[in-house]
């Protein structure tokens, strides 16, 4: 699905550097560069997530008690 992207002559200049550094084409580094920062925003909330359930129960176990646990 074609999408348009509206950017100034600095950021086409930028982008297009870094897609030839790169060996790439300027739709697949934006794309690319999209991608991953939306994976990073749903990592952060996973961890934030996680950290807050921690927080409230916040036991831990050394890693020989975990590998007894395992082995159960």
């Amino acid at each position: 699905m074609p999408i348009s992207l509206r950017v100034n002559e600095k950021e086409k200049s930028i982008i297009k550097s870094y897609a030839n550094l790169r060996g790439a084409t300027v739709s697949d580094t934006v794309r690319e560069a999209i991608l991953e920062k939306i994976e990073d925003e749903f990592d952060i909330t996973i961890y934030s997530k996680a950290m807050k359930k921690h927080q409230a129960d916040s036991k831990t176990f050394s890693h020989d008690e975990m590998l007894k646990k395992l082995e159960h």
